[in-house]
């Protein structure tokens, strides 16, 4: 079943890609591009939805504000070194995703054996946890107060699990909380774990606990993800994955537009009926029969015309999200840990994770006598590290990787700073209230969806964001699926400690 073309107009030029003349009277003159669909947003949600249409012959227009695709999923070249922002693995448990992304890359796909370490009280201990090597690191007596704290927290569980400590402290005891989630979840969000909505611990470490983490110490049972030995990844970084998909879109019919910014969504009744897209040539009208939109679900509610309720407009301005930097650093040396990462759990320095970009795949790094270390910097747009000097940045990089014990400042090669805003949705107090009384508004159009992490302002997995772009292509071709159902089997797990 194809998209329905838009009614009432009648078309005076071949129905291309090339802007077509339209006869609606409000509009006579008015040079506007027509399609099937339009895709705000050009990241693993964007293109995976872009990807299904043109598979089935829909005019697809997809676009995108930055300079690349890939959104926080991209890859970023400097010098020749591929840095990955924010360090993604490729896991899933839906046979769909894993096919999409095998066809797309082939042998540039390729396996990796998970090597990552904790941080904590100047120790590194291995995780997934790994019993001999904790109790070495932690000691006999750590490790006994850790099993009573926890057998505490089972005995008199705390019945309120609204708060991210409440339920971390519930499946781990306070003093593993303490030592393996506060520090770091707190650098990461930048506020107080009791002002964290327990649901991002339900969507990205489900089903962890300590019997959990134990048992796969034990027996590799392996049934969280955050505890999986393996996982693949491009060859050239997570970019190669977009930037390839991109391609195939393209080359099935598809346009992919590059710093393409949609700053205005006119409404008719229940309907979207113009984008308006700024570019570097000046401002461009789109026309379309369904629109998905992956862009921050508060920036979308703000862009309509006709405005959205005052109500709406004040819950979306009220969404917040949480930015970081990343330092990539290139030292002089090829092998100063053997990682994919480390989460750093030290309140002694404000870097949360240390990348080792060989690690993931060595074709990311040009010269083999040469690493390149991506250093995470979790911070709010505006505050003092997002506004710091790349300079600063970079010489604040080099002193905290050799505070750790895991290179030399001295052997710092080069240095690049990205800064990524809206890397994660937050999940305060009132973000619920917030999404819900959005969410409401936004049903009431009917040709336009919401997909992806910052697109539903939802911390999905990537996987998950991938999902929500091929059922909303399915929903553009008349089918029904919830996508605000993605990401709530039990069965699945995410990634972080």
């Amino acid at each position: 079943m194809q998209v329905a073309r838009l009614k009432h107009w009648s078309l005076r030029a071949d129905p291309s890609y090339g802007p077509i003349q339209l006869t609606n009277p409000r509009l006579e003159g008015a040079m506007i591009r027509h399609v099937e669909v339009a895709i705000i947003g050009a990241g693993p949600a964007g293109l995976s939805a872009a990807h299904a249409l043109v598979q089935r012959g829909v005019d697809v227009l997809v676009l995108e504000k930055a300079h690349t695709v890939g959104g926080i999923a991209r890859t970023e070249i400097h010098n020749g070194y591929h840095f990955d922002i924010g360090g993604h693995r490729f896991f899933t448990r839906h046979p769909s995703v894993q096919h999409l992304w095998e066809e797309t890359l082939g042998a540039d796909f390729l396996t990796v054996t998970r090597r990552s370490r904790i941080y904590y009280g100047g120790h590194f201990l291995r995780y997934p946890l790994e019993l001999s090597d904790a109790f070495l690191r932690l000691g006999p007596w750590e490790s006994l107060l850790i099993l009573l704290s926890y057998l505490h927290s089972r005995l008199r569980p705390e019945l309120d699990e609204e708060t991210l400590e409440r339920w971390l402290v519930n499946r781990f005891g306070r003093r593993l909380y303490e030592m393996f989630f506060k520090t770091y979840t707190e650098k990461v969000w930048g506020r107080p774990c009791d002002e964290i909505r327990s649901d991002w611990a339900a969507q990205r470490i489900r089903g962890l606990s300590l019997t959990a983490a134990v048992a796969n110490a034990l027996f590799g049972t392996d049934t969280a993800k955050s505890l999986i030995r393996g996982f693949q990844y491009p060859r050239l970084g997570p970019g190669q994955m977009w930037q390839r998909l991109c391609q195939v879109v393209q080359d099935r019919g598809g346009l992919v537009w590059l710093n393409a910014n949609v700053v205005g969504l006119e409404r008719s009744g229940e309907h979207i009926g113009r984008l308006v897209v700024r570019r570097s040539g000046g401002t461009e009208q789109v026309s379309a029969g369904h629109v998905i939109s992956s862009m921050p679900l508060g920036e979308l509610a703000v862009q309509l015309h006709p405005a959205a309720p005052q109500q709406v407009v004040e819950a979306a301005q009220n969404l917040k999200y949480r930015d970081f930097v990343l330092v990539g650093l290139v030292l002089s040396q090829a092998r100063p840990f053997d990682d994919n990462w480390i989460y750093v759990h030290s309140p002694d320095v404000r870097v949360g994770r240390v990348q080792n970009c060989r690690n993931w795949s060595a074709a990311m790094v040009p010269n083999p006598d040469t690493v390149s270390l991506g250093m995470e910097y979790f911070c709010t747009a505006g505050d003092d590290l997002w506004q710091m000097a790349d300079g600063e940045l970079i010489a604040l990089a080099g002193r905290e990787i050799e505070q750790l014990g895991l290179a030399r400042a001295a052997d710092t090669m080069d240095g690049v700073v990205f800064r990524q805003p809206k890397a994660y949705p937050l999940y305060d107090h009132q973000y619920r209230e917030h999404v819900a009384l959005i969410r409401g508004f936004l049903a009431s159009i009917r040709n336009l969806q919401t997909i992806g992490r910052n697109g539903m302002h939802r911390y999905n997995n990537m996987d998950h964001s991938v999902l929500t772009g091929m059922l909303a292509a399915r929903n553009a071709l008349g089918e029904a699926h919830d996508l605000w159902a993605v990401n709530t089997e039990q069965a699945y797990l995410e990634n972080q400690p």
